[in-house]
């Protein structure tokens, strides 16, 4: 097992470590969807110099060395790039997480009214264990667009004096029945309703309370029921990110996995200012179901982009695209499971991760028979080795828990069938997919100084 880090940090390092991190969590607690990373994101790297892609493309504007720009796919994600000396040919080296978190989404038709209280239905995404999502203060965030063209941003539950909403669990007097069965069907998919409201509307007869939701609805948003139609709400725990632990060594907070390596990403490539290769941070959506979408992984968005570069920079041909990303390197920025003392079993300690033993990285992920991951080059894991050591980043390797018990998946075979190296590489957490993950701060300290490291050196 690799040191402890905490262990070799001066009073320096543990100013800058703290300082660090409390921009993170400022950046986790504004930031619950999506689209509010993309947009603050855009906000954060517009005030370093960079400029929308978009503006170069319609003016005809060449691209030069040291020129920084992003792109911006649907507000749900984004691309940075700080153009290098060298032709794109040559490669890029690349940053990417994801920036969507397991949540509870509203159905299109959620509002309904049953028993004099109105409600909300929904239906989860990603992976989750429902039963957490009881009992606990939630807040919507999200938008509702309008058929006139309008955008209407909706976020309810994260000020002290906005009320929160919650879906309602079964009294303990009255579970035995519930309690027998297995934790998978403890809370069933459809019963995760979520409560908004009790109070009748005055001279209505049907379903007033209903119609005092939406009456509130009108009044502080300005749209009607029919909007839900053409809506993106997300319910989310409210609440910000918090210190953990009497020492303050740790987060709790919503959405770790994983904007946490989104915010490491994109703060290491804000500390770029000139390089040899182009330098990309790529913020992607729909990694929790699969990638898929025009906003996810799968979609043409990057290569198309990619491809914009390459033409704003030289002659634009198809052989120097897939050059451009045959010579590419990649870090897959995504957590990996910390070893949790109260679990044991699930683990095979001698290749788990640990809180503050640094930055994870995972050579494969996948499931059963190494099913549906990557599996890095030991060629390319060397070579990152070598840059970890030279640069003093604590790292560590592991694996997704022991053999046979489980699994899961990153973005890092989508672009390794682009042929470029990539790797699986990030912040360990514990309480992966709960409404309220953990990460340990050491860690993230020393995934941004690996992130440093991998574009000044790869």
């Amino acid at each position: 097992m690799r040191e402890n880090v905490w262990k070799t940090y001066t009073e320096e390092n543990l100013k800058d470590l703290f300082q660090f991190c409390e921009g993170y969590k400022d950046y986790i607690s504004k930031c619950k969807t999506e689209r509010e990373c993309v947009k603050e994101t855009i906000r954060i790297v517009e005030a370093q110099g960079y400029h929308n892609i978009q503006d170069y493309i319609a003016n005809q504007t060449p691209l030069k060395a040291g020129d920084k720009i992003y792109a911006n796919n649907y507000d749900k994600t984004i691309a940075l790039f700080v153009i290098g000396q060298q032709p794109m040919e040559n490669g890029m080296k690349i940053l990417g997480a994801h920036i969507d978190s397991p949540r509870i989404d509203l159905k299109q038709n959620p509002v309904y009214e049953d028993t004099d209280l109105a409600l909300l239905d929904t239906h989860y995404y990603g992976g989750i264990k429902k039963f957490h999502w009881v009992a606990l203060p939630l807040a919507m965030h999200g938008v509702v667009c309008k058929k006139d063209g309008t955008t209407i941003d909706v976020v309810l539950g994260e000020d002290e004096n906005d009320p929160v909403v919650a879906i309602s669990d079964l009294l303990v007097h009255l579970s035995g029945e519930q309690m027998s069965k297995p934790a998978s069907k403890v809370i069933e998919g459809e019963s995760l309703n979520v409560l908004v409201g009790s109070i009748p509307l005055n001279g209505e007869e049907k379903e007033a309370v209903k119609a005092n939701v939406l009456k509130l609805l009108k009044e502080k948003y300005d749209f009607e029921e029919e909007d839900f139609l053409s809506a993106e709400i997300e319910l989310v725990p409210a609440g910000k990110a918090r210190d953990l632990g009497l020492d303050r060594s740790m987060i709790m907070g919503y959405g770790h996995d994983d904007r946490i390596c989104a915010y490491t990403s994109l703060m290491a490539t804000l500390a770029i200012e000139s390089t040899d290769r182009t330098c990309c941070c790529l913020l992607v959506d729909k990694e929790e179901v699969g990638s898929n979408g025009a906003s996810g992984m799968h979609s043409k968005f990057f290569e198309n982009t990619v491809a914009e570069i390459i033409n704003l920079m030289a002659v634009y041909d198809d052989l120097k695209l897939r050059r451009c990303l045959a010579n590419s390197v990649m870090l897959s920025s995504d957590v990996s499971a910390a070893f949790d003392p109260n679990y044991p079993s699930v683990f095979e300690k001698k290749n788990s991760a640990y809180f503050a033993r640094g930055i994870v990285f995972n050579k494969y992920t996948g499931s059963r028979g190494k099913s549906g991951c990557n599996d890095a080059n030991p060629e390319y894991i060397a070579k990152l080795r070598d840059i970890m050591d030279k640069h003093h980043v604590a790292f560590q390797t592991a694996e997704l828990g022991a053999v046979d018990v489980g699994g899961g998946g990153t973005i890092a075979y989508i672009l390794a069938n682009l042929n470029m190296q990539v790797i699986d590489c990030g912040v360990p957490v514990l309480n992966m997919h709960a409404p309220f993950e953990i990460a340990c701060k050491a860690d993230i300290y020393e995934t941004v100084k690996g992130y440093k490291a991998f574009l000044m050196e790869a």
